[in-house]
């Protein structure tokens, strides 16, 4: 099921030619999108996911892999604390 950002996709995967970016616009809630330097989807690939997310952050964990909450957990909690805090001040659930 890899998506087009994974590295050494196959042309047989079943996500190879699905794209749903176009409709990144129309989701309106609050998003962390967190991307991290060892993921197997890129981080630039998730930075571009946030930016077209209307009220989203993006957090980068740079130690992190697919389990930053594991591998870079100063930088994840961190991020996910700021996040979380600033959606209470904001009177946002």
């Amino acid at each position: 099921m890899q998506g087009p950002s994974e590295p050494g996709i196959s042309s047989g995967a079943k996500l190879v030619g699905w794209d749903c970016s176009g409709d990144l616009a129309s989701i309106g809630v609050p998003a962390l999108v967190i991307g991290a330097r060892h993921d197997t989807m890129g981080p630039a690939h998730m930075q571009m996911m946030a930016s077209r997310l209307p009220a989203a952050q993006y957090l980068y964990c740079p130690q992190g892999s697919h389990l930053a909450m594991y591998d870079d957990q100063q930088a994840y909690f961190a991020g996910l604390t700021d996040f979380l805090t600033e959606l209470g001040r904001a009177g946002r659930p």
